[in-house]
């Protein structure tokens, strides 16, 4: 079992090869963004000496103890649930999203989002929040004074835009057109 401290180098690592580069990994992504949870464990205990004894356990217990959900473990697969840079496309199952989301930012990028609307640069997919507080979170990353932009999902999703559920706080979409975007 690994210590409390290297959780979070554990999930570290395995947003890494799951997200960005499992072929690093010797890993192969089917459709969906699964991967056999041995194949993970296996290529973990190679990239690292001091994993040696990693265990589907503790996969299990990092997932649990995270503050985010950023992995799912079913069926002795593991994937990433949100947050790939991959070039192969994921397939997502497009989800009527609530009424409206939100997206942190900075403010030297509103000029843009509100002319071109949200676009997912080098994801596969635009992040949007379920809540503001997770928002400022994100736009925290960019920004020391994020700006927090509103999102009509649900219009947008009535006019054509696809959502998808990353997990119950993080959504997923295409695209979003300017007109459904609002500064807070």
């Amino acid at each position: 079992m690994i210590s409390r401290g290297e959780l979070t180098d554990l999930s570290r690592a395995l947003s890494y090869a799951l997200r960005h580069e499992p072929w690093i990994y010797e890993l192969e992504l089917d459709e969906f963004g699964w991967v056999p949870v041995e194949y993970l464990l296996a290529a973990l205990r190679a990239e690292r000496p001091t994993w040696s004894s990693l265990s589907e356990t503790d996969v299990e217990r990092m997932i649990a103890q995270s503050d985010k959900q950023r992995h799912e473990l079913r069926g002795g697969r593991i994937r990433a649930l949100y947050g790939h840079s991959t070039p192969q496309r994921l397939v997502r199952e497009p989800t009527e999203p609530p009424g409206m989301l939100y997206h942190g930012t900075s403010p030297e990028t509103v000029g843009l989002i509100r002319q071109q609307g949200l676009k997912p640069m080098g994801r596969q997919y635009v992040h949007l929040s379920a809540d503001t507080l997770t928002a400022e979170q994100v736009g925290r990353r960019k920004s020391r004074t994020p700006v927090i932009l509103r999102v009509r999902a649900k219009a947008a999703s009535v006019c054509g835009a696809s959502f998808y559920r990353g997990n119950e706080i993080v959504w997923l979409a295409d695209a979003v057109p300017a007109t459904f975007i609002d500064q807070r």
